[in-house]
Order: structure tokens, then C-alpha cells, then sequence
């Protein structure tokens, strides 16, 4: 019972608790109690004669009857007791529910202690406070001033002075948690409980930091107010300096303290006002007060100063003046000053990179910058006192004349405008339009920024973001069909191990294989247009690629233009990637495609690719570059085109530019060619007549005998066609999504020796490997997978193998690998035949 007595001591709540008490438990009415006790008797009474008249009707035995009666009362009297003592006793749990969730609701930590400082009562503010310090006692709650020796032995005489029955408050510092805390503890004794201490808690770190701002504010004002470019001062009735900032006692060669001790206005002054009161600094006064006067200023010196002074009358004929002094002085210096930054703002104005216009509330044009007027292709005095609409797209002029017309002094316009503006040559002219109207002026100051080249950027991107999808998506399907060519001729060199030259099947499987060799073929070609082949630079004939290649542009260009090709004889050997070749040799095949239609619609025209040895003993101009002496081969690409003009003949070249019309072309065409053709160390030279057509040569070095040899032995060694035994007995894990690919590999593999698990999947493999204690030489792994990818899984396996080898196998690039390639790891991309997959088997466990 203590417990709850001692809870309704909280010191902001005790009144509150004791109303709802009263509430809750009105004193009762005395007349009500008699009438209710007279109620009673009159009903025992009753009671008692209606048992007396029954057993006279029945012939019974009075007194039993009358005894009966007298214990029915006995017990609905004790029955009505025990019933007023059950309420009496929800009553005060319902006063000391509504106590606790007092205590409960109240915005600090609560805690009551009794006289061994043992915890009576808390409240979960309380325990949440003390959860760093593991208990929820009155120590508890001084270990959160443990690390501050000052803070802790004010908390302990705190806790003695309320032991002693005072009352006391203290902000204490807690440095137990990650940044300092302040909080408001308050201990006040029990009154009527002797030992019982009621104890308060507040955070109180908000309010120091605020008041902490608001000294901090409070002295950034002072530090503004002392070096404000102007002096402030206030003085009473009698003229004495009240108030005087650091600036104004600079100004009068005195410190603010002196002339605050004993110095007067009119001291300072260099011919006082006459019938002026003291405070004055006119004749006859007033309540505001204006003028400029001669005020003394160190060593003797004078300056002329305008003071603006507002008078006060406050009670008792007392006086206050607020006034504000400036130094004529300085304003002259900043007058100086200003022009000076007008005619900075003239030169800004004239030579800012954006048009800005200044109209009137009319809509006429009062001024204009250059940047304007070339916008528009006209000069500024041929702009000037006309109206703006007549420079506006028709579509345009009504909203912008409604929308400049409708602002408020001083705002601007919500958002920039997009807008058209028709230039002197008729051409629409996109800008970008910012408006304000000057503060307290009807004059308009407009912004103009010329989005016309942007605009033609944006439209460039968009159509290089529709060719990278492209581009996307002719890799995504490439790598589809790798999977399914994969099965295919892997599926075929199963068969031919089953039926050999003679066999009548043999040359079914063959006429597949082919075919699938062709369709492979055709896929690199995609994957070459989309730049999403594995880039290996080997030895080649140009003219066996353009043979390759002549099917391909055949079907590009159309059957209206004729394709020939002309083979120079005993041509030289170039070492190039074949896929980087045929993506610049369908560039410029598309490119004469869409040249030769331009100027002849649908009739026919001609695309010739002539190749050839060339030497040259002197540098030669190739575009921009300088090709330097030596030998070449020369792949000229002539079309029967419109041409390229001469201005545009200096930036075809240019990433992004293009003479085709919106959505036709990206710009990016010539742009990659250069740069392939730069890449692989060669050059490349344009030549172009209006009407005629184009012809762009390339030039690539020409292999030496010696470099012949050395780069046959490279690719020998690169050779998928490894010769020799391709058995073996290795472990190997194959990890193949596509069921078709990793059955026939699976296959492949077991009927050269090697002992193959397979797996559909990364965590299939993980899942497997964990049931099967088998070490494992060897991992094949497809690298797009779902759930678990192939470089996922490999770099889960080389935490507990680090020397594990690794095979990659993906119809992708082996560029996406880049990251993921390193020492005993290979790639094989698909689609790969059985003797390949044997041969980088081989490759992969033997070194």
C-alpha cells in the first residue's frame, strides 16, 4: 500500500490526481443516507410482520417463522456489505490505475524511493533511461554521472538533501552514451512518509541546445549591430548616449564604454540645433527627425553624416531615441563603387552568354543583349522598341504575353518556359524562358536560353539509346541461339562418333552440322553488329572475309543496288579482329545503301569494294591523321551515292553528327568505324563528290614474312584444333542451365574418360557437392544462370579450393568475364563443338 500512497506525491500531478479522486468519489448526501436508512427499517419491519400474518394463515409457529425472516435480512444485509466493500475496492484500484497512468504519461523518468533507497515505484521512462546501466534503482540512475566526477557528487548530495526532507533541483551532465546528455533531476521527500523520495527526471540536451543557439544568435546580432556599416545610437532626455554601436564610436574617435559613461549627443555635433531639447538634432524636434550634419570625428576632423532619428516619450517624461547615422563619407566611395559595378553589369549584360531582355508593363522591348539579337540573327537596334510577341511562334504568343503579363512586382515565373522564337530567317528557334518583374516597377527582365542544339542532341541520344537496345537485344538472341546451336552440333559429333564415312546416315548428320556451322556463322555476325563478340586479333585475308561477309551485305543493301567486290591479287596478310572488321565493313555498306537511295529513291545503284596492296614512302593525309611510310592493304568502299558536302565532310567523323534526317541515324556509324579502324593501327581516308558518291579507304598494316610466322604460331597455339590425346580421368562438375547443353557435355566428357557430375544450376552444384565428398579437378560453368550465376559459384568453390580450374562457357562476350578472369580460369564461348570442349579440357588440366 505504500507503493501507491507514495505515488500520488508527483509533484506536477498531485492536484490533478486529487481532483479526479473527488471526482471519482463524491462526498455523499446525508438526506439521501436517512432516507435510504429509514427505507431499510420500514422493509425489515415489513418483513418481519408478513411472516407474523403467514404463520397466523397457515397455523405455523410464529417464532420460526419470524427467526427465518430475521436471517434472510442477516444475510442480504451481509450480502449488501460485502458488495459496497467489492466496490469500495474497485474504486481504488480504478484511483490507483488512473494514479500510474498519470505517472505513466508524464514526459520524464519517475522514480519513488523509500528509506533504504530501495525502488518503490518507476515508470518505463525510468527504465528505459537506465537500460545502459543494467538497473532500474536510485543507483542505477547515478551511473549515468559516473564518468563526469563533478556531476556525480552533485547527484550524491542531491540524494542526501532529500534524505534530510529538502527539496532540490539540478541539471547534471551524462556521459555514458555515444554524445553528451543533460538532464533535469529533481528530488523531493514524501510528505507524511519519512525516507520516500520522489524523483524526476527531464532530458533537458534540446533546451540547452537551444538556449545555446539562441546566446550563439543573440551574439551574432551584437557582432552585426557593432559592425554594421552604419552607426546606431540611442539617448535619453538629456541627451546622454544610452546605446552606441562599435561602428558610430569608431566614427567619433571614442570607445563605446566612455562615450556610454559620460558623453552627449550635442557634444558631438558640430554646430548644435538652437530651441532644440537635448536629444534633438533639428530645430523645434519632432518625432522623426532628418538631417544631415557636420559630426566631429577624431583628431578635430569633421565628416558629414545624415541621421535618421525616431523620438520616443515614454512615462514619467522620460525619453528614448532610436537613430541611425551614415557616413556621407562612405557613401560617396560607394557611390563611386556602384558605378563602377553598373558598368560591370553594362559589360556582363553585353557579353552574357544567355539573351536577356528588358520590357515594359507593355510588352515593348526596352533593351536587349547581344546574345539576343544572335539568336535571332539580327542586331540589337533592330530588336529594340518592338514588341515582344513579334518575335514569338504564333502558337507561343498569346500564353507568354498572358503569362509575362499576369506577374506580380517582385516574382518571378513559376517555372521556365519552353518557348519558340522565329529568327530573322524564318527558323524556329527553341529557348528556354526565365521572367521576373522588378520590386516596385512595372519593367520586366526576361532570360532566354537557346535550346536548339540541345534539343537536336536529345534527339541524337534517343535514337543512340534505340540502336544500344538494339544492339541488346541482337545479343540477347545471339546468345539463345549459341545455346541451341550448342546441342545441335555437339548432338551431331555424337552421331558422327556412331556412323562413320559409308554409313547411310553419315551424310545427314553431315548436311546438319553444316548447316549449324552456317547458322553459327550468322550469329557471330549478329554478335558483331551488336559489339558483344569476344575480341581476338588474329591473322586474316581481307579477301576471304569480304567473300564471308558479300552474303550478308547482299541481303543489307537490297536487290536494287548492285555489290561488287574486286580481289587484288597476291594480297597481304593483315592481323585483325575478323568480328571488328565485318561490324566497319557494314557500317560503310548501310551507309552507301542509305546514300545511294537518297539520290536515286528505288532505282538501282552500285556499292564497290575494291582491296589491294599499297605502299607510300611519305606520310600521307588520312582525316586528321597522318599516316605515316610503309606497306598496306587498301580496302576501298566506293558507293554511286548524293555525296557528302565539304562543310560536312570535316565532321563526319564526329560522334553524334549525321546529315540524316530525326530518327533515321545516330551519328555514331562513321564514329565507331574510325575508331575500330584506329584501334587495330590503321587508317582510314574519305573522298567525296556531290552527286557522284563517296569512297572511304581503309588502310591496314601489312604483316611482314616474320610477323607471319610468329602469328601463325600464336594462333597455333590458340588453335581450337588441338591434336593429341584428349582422354583423361579427371573429376570434372558441369554446371549447365540448358538441359540440351549439359546433356551433350556431360556425354561428350564421360566418353573421354573423364568422370562428370552435372548440375542444372549454382545452388543444384552447391547442394551436390555437399552430399558428395568427391574432390574436383575441374569446373565448367555456364555463366548466366538463375538463382546462382557461374562467377558466383566459382568464387563460392575457391573458398575451399583455391587452386581450383575453371572453365567459363557463355554464348556472351568474354568481356563481361573481365572481372571475373584470372589464373586458372579460361573461357569457351559457345557454340562450341565436341572437340573443342575436349581440346580447353585438355588445355585447362594440363597446366
Amino acid at each position: 500500500m505504500a507503493k501507491w500512497v507514495a505515488m500520488s506525491v508527483d509533484l506536477d500531478h498531485t492536484q490533478f490526481i486529487e481532483s479526479q479522486k473527488k471526482a471519482l468519489d463524491p462526498p455523499e448526501d446525508m438526506h439521501s443516507f436517512r432516507r435510504n436508512l429509514f427505507i431499510a427499517i420500514f422493509f425489515i419491519l415489513f418483513y418481519v410482520l408478513a411472516c407474523v400474518a403467514v404463520a397466523v394463515a397457515t397455523g405455523g409457529d410464529k417464532v420460526s417463522f419470524v427467526l427465518a425472516g430475521l436471517l434472510f435480512i442477516i444475510a442480504g444485509i451481509l450480502a449488501f456489505w460485502f458488495q459496497k466493500c467489492f466496490r469500495g475496492r474497485k474504486k481504488n484500484e480504478k484511483e490507483l490505475y488512473l494514479i500510474r497512468e498519470v505517472l505513466e504519461g508524464s514526459r520524464g523518468a519517475r522514480l519513488i524511493t523509500d528509506g533504504a533507497d530501495n525502488a518503490v515505484y518507476y515508470n518505463e521512462k525510468f527504465r528505459v533511461l537506465c537500460e545502459g546501466t543494467g538497473e532500474t534503482t536510485l543507483d542505477g540512475l547515478s551511473q549515468l554521472f559516473i564518468n563526469d566526477a563533478q556531476a556525480y557528487n552533485l547527484f550524491q548530495n542531491l540524494a542526501e538533501k532529500a534524505q534530510k526532507g529538502l527539496t532540490d533541483s539540478l541539471e547534471l551532465c551524462s556521459g555514458t552514451g555515444a554524445t553528451e546528455r543533460w538532464f533535469q533531476v529533481t528530488a523531493q521527500p514524501v510528505s507524511g512518509w519519512a525516507g520516500y523520495v520522489h524523483w524526476r527526471i527531464d532530458d533537458v540536451t534540446n533546451q540547452r541546445d537551444l538556449d545555446r543557439s539562441v546566446r550563439a544568435e543573440r551574439a551574432k546580432l551584437i557582432d552585426f549591430t557593432d559592425n554594421a556599416p552604419v552607426g546606431f545610437f540611442s539617448v535619453d532626455e538629456e541627451g546622454r548616449f544610452i546605446f552606441v554601436n562599435a561602428t558610430l564610436a569608431r566614427w567619433l574617435g571614442n570607445d563605446i564604454q566612455s562615450l556610454l559613461s559620460h558623453e552627449y549627443l550635442h557634444t558631438y555635433l558640430d554646430t548644435p540645433p538652437v530651441n532644440a531639447a537635448p536629444y534633438d538634432i533639428i530645430e523645434g524636434g519632432g518625432v522623426r527627425q532628418l538631417a544631415e550634419v557636420q559630426m566631429k570625428g577624431p583628431g578635430g576632423k569633421t565628416f558629414l553624416a545624415s541621421v535618421n532619428q525616431a523620438v520616443v516619450q515614454e512615462d514619467e517624461g522620460r525619453v528614448r531615441t532610436r537613430g541611425v547615422v551614415y557616413d556621407l563619407t562612405s557613401e560617396r566611395e560607394m557611390r563611386k563603387a556602384l558605378k563602377a559595378s553598373e558598368d560591370r553589369f553594362q559589360r556582363f549584360f553585353d557579353e552574357a552568354p544567355v539573351g536577356v531582355v528588358l520590357v515594359d508593363s507593355g510588352g515593348q522591348i526596352e533593351d536587349c543583349n547581344m546574345a539576343f539579337a544572335n539568336i535571332l540573327g539580327k542586331q540589337p537596334k533592330d530588336i529594340e522598341k518592338h514588341h515582344l510577341k513579334d518575335f514569338l511562334a504564333e502558337n507561343d504568343r498569346e500564353p507568354i504575353v498572358a503569362a509575362v503579363g499576369g506577374m506580380e512586382q517582385g516574382k518571378r515565373l513559376p517555372a521556365p518556359m519552353e518557348i519558340g522564337l522565329i529568327a530573322g530567317n524564318g527558323k524556329k528557334m527553341v529557348v528556354s524562358m526565365h521572367a521576373r518583374r522588378f520590386t516596385n516597377s512595372d519593367n520586366i527582365v526576361l532570360h532566354f536560353i537557346d535550346l536548339t542544339g540541345q534539343k537536336e542532341l536529345e534527339v541524337q541520344f534517343v535514337q543512340s539509346q534505340k540502336m544500344q537496345a538494339i544492339g541488346q537485344l541482337a545479343g540477347g538472341i545471339a546468345h539463345d541461339f549459341n545455346n541451341l546451336l550448342t546441342a545441335i552440333i555437339g548432338f551431331c559429333d555424337l552421331l558422327l562418333l556412331r556412323h562413320k564415312p559409308g554409313d547411310p546416315s553419315f551424310g545427314d548428320i553431315m548436311q546438319i552440322k553444316q548447316n549449324s556451322n552456317r547458322a553459327a556463322n550468322l550469329v557471330r555476325q549478329l554478335l558483331a553488329f551488336s559489339r558483344q563478340q569476344t575480341l581476338r586479333p588474329r591473322i586474316h585475308d581481307v579477301g576471304e572475309i569480304l567473300t564471308e561477309l558479300s552474303y550478308l551485305m547482299r541481303r543489307l543493301i537490297g536487290t536494287n543496288i548492285e555489290l561488287e567486290v574486286i580481289h587484288g591479287s597476291n594480297l597481304g596478310l593483315v592481323k585483325i579482329d575478323v568480328g571488328q572488321m565485318e561490324q566497319v565493313l557494314i557500317n560503310l555498306a548501310v551507309n552507301a545503301r542509305d546514300a545511294i537511295e537518297e539520290v536515286s529513291g528505288e532505282n538501282s545503284g552500285k556499292l564497290t569494294i575494291t582491296t589491294d596492296n599499297f605502299e607510300n614512302d611519305q606520310n600521307i593525309k588520312c582525316c586528321e591523321d597522318d599516316m605515316p611510310p610503309g606497306q598496306w592493304v587498301s580496302i576501298a568502299v566506293s558507293d554511286t551515292g548524293c555525296g557528302i558536302s565539304p562543310e560536312n565532310l570535316a565532321r563526319v567523323l564526329e560522334p553524334f553528327f549525321t546529315t540524316k534526317d530525326v530518327g533515321q541515324g545516330t551519328g555514331l556509324g562513321l564514329a565507331t568505324v574510325y575508331g575500330i579502324i584506329r584501334q587495330t593501327g590503321g587508317y582510314l581516308h574519305v573522298d567525296s563528290e556531290i552527286g557522284k558518291g563517296t569512297t572511304f579507304t581503309i588502310y591496314l598494316p601489312r604483316l611482314s614474312e616474320e610477323e607471319i610466322k610468329e602469328g601463325q604460331t600464336e594462333d597455333q597455339k590458340d588453335s581450337e584444333e588441338v591434336s593429341g590425346d584428349l582422354t583423361g580421368t579427371a573429376t570434372i562438375l558441369l554446371v549447365e542451365d540448358e538441359d540440351a547443353v549439359r546433356t551433350f557435355s556431360t556425354r561428350a566428357l564421360t566418353n573421354k574418360g573423364y568422370e562428370v557430375l552435372s548440375a542444372e544450376n549454382g545452388q543444384a552444384a552447391v547442394n551436390l557437392l555437399e552430399e558428395n565428398d568427391t574432390p574436383i579437378d575441374l569446373l565448367i560453368t555456364d555463366v548466366m544462370m538463375p538463382d546462382m550465376d557461374g562467377p558466383t559459384l566459382a568464387k563460392h568453390m575457391r573458398e575451399n579450393n583455391p587452386k581450383l580450374k575453371i572453365i567459363f562457357i557463355s554464348g556472351y562476350t568474354e568481356e563481361k568475364l573481365k572481372d571475373h578472369m584470372g589464373d586458372n580460369i579460361y573461357f569457351l564461348p559457345k557454340p562450341f563443338t565436341l572437340k573443342k570442349l575436349a581440346s580447353k579440357v585438355k588445355e585447362a588440366l594440363e597446366e
